[in-house]
């Protein structure tokens, strides 16, 4: 997993509950990097799950819901570092609709190495999309995160809901999209 999604997980944390418990969580990981990230490194996806369940366990938050939240968190940096992906649409169903075909395909040149999750939309109407998420790491809390900051960055009222397609473990998931 690419480095900057740890160096954005710990900028939150501190953001959002200081340094002092950035240091904690780290101190009481087991990090095979010692949980010195660079943003240009590549780093096992278990640190992050670490790192998301000491937290948890220190602010009673559920780690699901950090990781939601911090997947609208990296939403935004996204947009800062990428714009030109979020001005060539004007809607949340068209960006999600041109993840695999061209945003993923620009990660790709930059990162060959990135092990990305996939995404098969279907937009079935102008207030209903579906999306499965499919990837080798139980990560759809971020993609749930992603969806969510994605709808807010184009001011528009979606729920999302999903279906756990590999039982138990989240790694594919069929979320539907229904915009208000």
């Amino acid at each position: 997993m690419k480095g900057m999604i740890f160096t954005n997980f710990i900028e939150l944390v501190e953001d959002k509950f200081g340094f002092k418990m950035a240091d904690d969580i780290i101190e009481s990981s087991n990090l095979p990097s010692g949980g010195a990230y660079t943003s240009v490194g590549t780093y096992d996806h278990t640190e992050l799950l670490e790192l998301v369940k000491h937290l948890s366990e220190a602010t009673g938050i559920p780690a699901e819901d950090l990781v939601k939240v911090f997947a609208e968190h990296l939403f935004g940096t996204f947009v800062k570092g990428y714009p030109q992906f979020f001005d060539a649409v004007d809607n949340c169903f068209d960006f999600l609709n041109s993840i695999e075909d061209t945003v993923h395909v620009e990660v790709k040149k930059l990162y060959p190495d990135a092990e990305l999750p996939t995404f098969e939309p279907n937009i079935e109407s102008d207030s209903k999309m579906t999306l499965v998420y499919t990837s080798k790491r139980p990560f759809s809390a971020v993609a749930y995160g992603l969806i969510k900051g994605s709808a807010s960055y184009y001011k528009e009222d979606i729920t999302i809901d999903l279906e756990d397609l590999s039982t138990p473990d989240f790694t594919r998931v069929n979320f539907t999209l229904t915009k208000h």
